[in-house]
């Protein structure tokens, strides 16, 4: 009789993946993003296990938006108090801040629970092509479909 396979701490093992953004379609980044910080790429996944790599996006400045996307989708943040509706456009956001964007995107693809919130810590957005994370040895990840 063979048993279920259960992951235990112990069998956890964290790598570090290196995701160049550049000419990239931010959804399509954020969904493989997601896919590596929760574990679903490897065969010992388990859903209330945070199995997942720690992910590196170099180059989130040069993310791209399909379509009329990036004039007509908008971001919404509220400060709590009445009337505390901001909305930014993504041309704008994407030139002020394109690391929440990128965040933002990836955020919405993981669990919305404690198990979540670990797993989005475990992720390292940077404008340009430099990160600070050479010495875990990054593996490159590579996102063939491109923007066109």
């Amino acid at each position: 009789m063979t048993r279920t396979f259960s992951p235990t701490p112990a069998d956890v093992r964290h790598d570090w993946v290196l995701i160049d953004a550049e000419d990239v379609v931010l959804g399509r980044l954020a969904s493989h993003a997601a896919t590596l910080l929760r574990g679903k790429h490897k065969p010992t996944f388990s859903p209330h296990m945070d199995m997942g790599d720690y992910v590196i996006i170099i180059n989130a400045d040069k993310v791209v938006l399909t379509g009329n996307k990036a004039a007509q989708k908008m971001e919404y943040r509220h400060s709590g108090y009445p009337g505390g509706l901001t909305a930014t456009s993504y041309v704008e956001l994407l030139e002020k801040n394109p690391v929440r964007a990128v965040e933002r995107a990836v955020r919405g693809m993981l669990p919305k629970n404690t198990l979540g919130a670990n797993q989005l810590k475990k992720l390292k957005v940077y404008t340009g092509s430099e990160h600070p994370h050479q010495a875990q040895q990054p593996k490159t990840y590579e996102i063939t479909q491109i923007a066109q």
